[in-house]
């Protein structure tokens, strides 16, 4: 049984959840606590009194846990990544590149760790020197999704302990496996008790006393966006005003004009809509296409689409694995049905599938003939399913692409290079892709989008100090 780590030592849970295998519902991954708020509570203590050690501590000494944890996540990347997709659902090779992907993450905030920067100004008044200086933040709550269960908290928490923060993390409840192995790697690698915590358990009870907790400086979290808006609500509510990083929903458009490349732009939508099983907040929800290329290009997706395998994650001839339990399995079918009603045509899928093993198997599905009030071209779905919108234009198509309440990801399919460079500037996304799937980021980059898709700095690469740290300006005369 997995336990919940606090102040350095691996605590007995009161009760005990079950991890299940999406790809066969008999399996279970293993037995991991579930934390009370009192291990929450327990947790930011622990994370408070051991802050202003971590916080004094060498660079060096926080660079060299950061790469051993990395060599380690690297060495293990097949073990890992068969745990990840094991319990998360995504095929084997997307496991095992995203464990590969964290000890990316780990290396480069290693290097960051050694490069704070800061800077020295002559004042304005004689003899007055100024410098300003970043500081960690303090204690950082970590709240993280299902979808990409070790690389997304290893780019929250890396930054964290690298800039000298002590953490409490609470994974999603549906992947404790790959947050526990990380958590593990991570204690072993030498950071001191307390440091860095683990409180897997509920969202509502664990998620409460972060968000709540007045020792608590500062909340980063990934998921929905109604989860989003409650934390914020909690995180201004109190004394502290904690400072908040929110990376939430997406419903995000690929163009393809009537030059793109077809075999391009079909396997830019393939990728960006179903592979994850369409569980990623960049993954394409909406192909907006002009007149002169719709026809081939929905017949070059089907047929796409027509080749590929949905079957058992670990199996060597699975393009897709399942979806990742029964709840999204349902979300995803009404909205199948919601869209069926709302006069989008079914132009391929929506299928339950049946496999040797008992698991949440679901054909890709694409809808055409769709409009941009209907809730299938809104809404995020989060589920192998897109929508075909038909445009006259450009304009028309960039209009129809920047209509939504979110602002995550955006892509075009062109060879104009004038349309592209059109597309880069006036399109409201937080990131932009042209000829490439909205999936798929560099570790090394800033993440994140605009209206309700992100609030508060961006996360990953050198952006990251933006959030988990503080600036403080001096002045000194002589």
């Amino acid at each position: 049984m997995h336990r919940n780590l606090i102040d350095g030592h691996w605590r007995e849970p009161a009760e005990v959840t079950r991890n299940i295998n999406p790809s066969d519902t008999r399996e279970i991954v293993g037995l991991y606590a579930r934390g009370s708020a009192a291990d929450a509570r327990h947790a930011v203590e622990a994370a408070r009194a051991a802050f202003p050690a971590w916080a004094e501590s060498s660079p060096q000494l926080r660079h060299d846990i950061l790469a051993r944890a990395a060599n380690e996540l690297l060495a293990r990347k097949e073990e890992l990544g068969r745990l990840l997709s094991s319990e998360e659902g995504k095929t084997l090779p997307e496991g095992i590149g995203e464990v590969a992907r964290a000890a990316s993450v780990l290396a480069f905030m290693a290097g960051e760790a050694l490069r704070i920067r800061g800077d020295r100004l002559p004042g304005l008044q004689p003899g007055s020197d100024t410098e300003v200086t970043r500081e960690p933040l303090g204690v950082v709550g970590v709240i993280a999704p299902w979808n990409f269960p070790i690389a997304i908290p290893a780019w929250k928490i890396a930054p964290a302990l690298a800039y000298g923060n002590t953490v409490v993390f609470k994974p999603a409840d549906l992947v404790p496996g790959s947050a526990w192995a990380l958590v593990d790697i991570l204690h072993r690698a030498g950071l001191p008790n307390g440091v860095l915590n683990l409180v897997m358990g509920s969202g509502s009870q664990i998620g409460g006393v972060l968000c709540s907790h007045p020792e608590v400086d500062a909340i980063s979290f990934t998921g929905s966006v109604p989860t989003g808006r409650r934390i914020a609500a909690d995180c201004v509510s109190g004394p502290s005003m904690k400072r908040m990083q929110l990376e939430m929903g997406g419903n995000n458009p690929l163009i393809v004009l009537d030059d793109a490349d077809l075999e391009v732009a079909v396997e830019c939508a393939v990728q960006g809509a179903f592979f994850s099983t369409g569980q990623r907040c960049t993954a394409t929800s909406r192909f907006i296409v002009t007149e002169g290329i719709h026809d081939r290009f929905v017949r070059g997706i089907i047929q796409r689409l027509d080749r590929l395998n949905i079957g058992h994650a670990l199996r060597a001839d699975s393009h897709i694995g399942p979806v990742v339990d029964q709840k999204q399995f349902d979300v995803d079918l009404e909205y199948i049905d919601i869209g069926r009603k709302e006069g989008a045509r079914l132009a391929w899928g929506g299928e339950v599938l049946e496999r040797d093993t008992p698991g949440y198997y679901l054909q890709p599905t694409l809808f055409t003939e769709a409009n941009p009030s209907m809730r299938i071209a809104r809404e995020e779905i989060f589920g192998p399913i897109a929508s075909v919108t038909q445009a006259r234009d450009f304009e028309e198509a960039l209009h129809i692409a920047n209509d939504t309440e979110f602002g995550l990801a955006a892509g075009i399919c062109t060879t104009s290079l004038r349309h592209a460079s059109q597309f880069k500037r006036q399109a409201q996304a937080g990131i932009v892709k042209v000829n490439q799937a909205t999936s798929g980021l560099d570790y090394h980059l800033p993440f994140g989008g605009r209206k309700a898709s992100s609030y508060g700095p961006r996360e990953q690469g050198q952006y990251a100090v933006d959030f988990y740290t503080v600036v403080k300006t001096a002045y000194t005369s002589a």
